[in-house]
């Protein structure tokens, strides 16, 4: 006598998206205990969730978490914008970055079953993105800033700084947010992106009909307009463009930062 009946195959199937006679294995392997079968299909990745690998989750949430002298920042990627608002999702994010801040960024692997349970409850694909911890070393100061839109994490961002408040590295991590750096300082562009630049900065010059004597001082004044829009101490600060960010530290200096958007 069957512990379960089709009813009960046909529940399971549609809670999890297993097939027929998975879904009865599980059941049979469990005693008809639906929850246990529900556990033993993700465990053999026979669950719904597990069919999603193809599916686009390019939506989610980033979450921050400022822990003592350590802050994280956590990207949770799903499938839909409405997922991504939900309560219990946020939630779940924001639990990630908390532990990460506490315990280091190989801590977000303690909510792997977390995130399992949550793709075979909402339906979709749902995986963790980024993480990244800056612990600021001693006599240093780290703040985060994190751009929400629609009601969810949209963009986080973490400053460390050297000689200055936590206020100073909030405002940056503000700019950060608004101007997107790809680095703190000109020596840290690789070379062959600078010249890559160059060459189409070159082209883009001669296509305009400049003459040729004045071509190389025209290239490198549109190539230091280009450092300006990718490092960071370069940029004129989004709430006074009469000055720099290096300008608006004055003797501090910014030791690292890190930021993670969603779609990025």
């Amino acid at each position: 006598m069957p512990e379960f009946t089709a009813k009960d195959v046909q529940a399971l199937r549609q809670s999890t998206g297993a097939g027929m006679m998975d879904a009865k294995k599980a059941l049979q392997e469990n005693g008809g205990d639906a929850a246990a079968a529900t556990t033993w299909l993700r465990e053999n990745g026979l669950a719904k969730a597990s069919t999603r690998d193809d599916r686009d989750n390019s939506q989610g949430t980033v979450a921050v978490s400022h822990v003592d002298n350590a802050a994280a920042i956590a990207e949770l990627k799903c499938e839909t914008d409405f997922v991504a608002k939900s309560d219990q999702f946020a939630s779940l994010v924001t639990e990630i970055a908390t532990i990460v801040a506490i315990e280091g960024e190989d801590a977000a692997a303690k909510k792997a079953d977390a995130i399992d349970d949550m793709k075979v409850v909402l339906k979709e694909k749902i995986e963790l993105g980024r993480v990244v911890r800056i612990e600021a070393q001693e006599g240093n100061v780290v703040d985060t800033y994190i751009h929400r839109q629609d009601g969810r994490g949209v963009l986080g961002v973490i400053v460390e700084l050297a000689g200055g408040s936590a206020e100073l590295a909030h405002d940056i991590a503000v700019h950060i947010a608004f101007t997107k750096p790809s680095y703190l300082s000109r020596d840290e562009v690789p070379e062959t992106e600078v010249s890559a630049e160059r060459v189409v900065l070159e082209g883009i010059t001669r296509a305009e009909g400049k003459p040729e004597a004045a071509i190389e001082k025209i290239v490198e004044g549109r190539l230091t307009g280009w450092f300006k829009e990718q490092v960071l101490l370069e940029q004129s600060y989004v709430k006074d463009d009469k000055q720099t960010v290096a300008q608006l530290l004055g003797s501090a200096s910014i030791a690292r930062f890190a930021q993670v958007a969603i779609g990025a």
